[in-house]
């Protein structure tokens, strides 16, 4: 296992030590550092982190549970791979969200959210120029998370939550792939003007279709992977 994909454990928190493993690991396959079919193995993890095997057999556990990560009979723990109908289910509920959380933010958005969505928008292209993927993928999520709250649906937001830790996997997925962060500039410009000029369904649309191109790129990343 390659070295510092995975920083040693700070006590800095009030939180459970277990609980501080799970989110490194979990964090860990988000961002690609521990990749799909990969073995987990619990004394590596644990010298890694600068912890005992125990609490990170506890977050291996909650990993399966999460499904983050695959027991394998006699073999061990591995981390899961991605099959096309994950990313097709996945996608498929956050397009209708985010058509939704678009078309409701361009009733409800103010004056001082809207000058922040712009804000993002310049943050996002001069990463994008820059080449920073780590800067994108702040500003990426950062720019959704923004028209989730102007959307003044909290049911929506609690929603998108629970799909936060999904989402994000697949976002660095697609924002790392050659051209897409340009593209993505270009498509978030467009649906800041529609809620700019509070046309509803015409945000609900390009925000739609924002997300079928992000699909479709790491679709076409995925078969060339196989």
């Amino acid at each position: 296992m390659s070295e510092q994909r995975l920083l040693p454990i700070k006590l800095d928190t009030y939180k459970p030590l277990r609980e501080l493993v799970f989110e490194s690991l979990r964090e860990a396959i988000i961002q690609g550092r521990l990749k799909p079919g990969e073995r987990l193995m619990e004394l590596t993890l644990a010298e890694e982190l600068g912890v005992s095997r125990t609490p990170v057999r506890e977050a291996i556990r909650k990993l399966e549970l999460e499904g983050f990560v695959v027991m394998v009979p006699r073999k061990g723990a591995y981390v899961s791979g991605i099959t096309e109908k994950d990313i097709n289910d996945v996608f498929e509920v956050r397009a209708a969200l985010e058509a939704l959380a678009a078309g409701l933010a361009a009733e409800r958005i103010t004056e001082e959210e809207l000058d922040e969505l712009e804000r993002s928008l310049v943050r996002l292209a001069e990463a994008s120029h820059d080449g920073d993927i780590d800067t994108v993928v702040e500003q990426d999520t950062y720019f959704h998370d923004l028209i989730y709250r102007a959307s003044r649906n909290q049911r929506l937001v609690q929603i998108v939550s629970n799909l936060q830790d999904q989402i994000q996997r697949f976002r660095l997925a697609t924002l790392s792939r050659p051209g897409r962060t340009r593209r993505a500039v270009e498509e978030h410009k467009k649906i800041v003007e529609a809620i700019a000029e509070r046309n509803v369904e015409l945000a609900q649309q390009l925000a739609r279709e924002h997300i079928e191109n992000a699909e479709a790129n790491l679709l076409n990343g995925f078969g060339e992977a196989k």
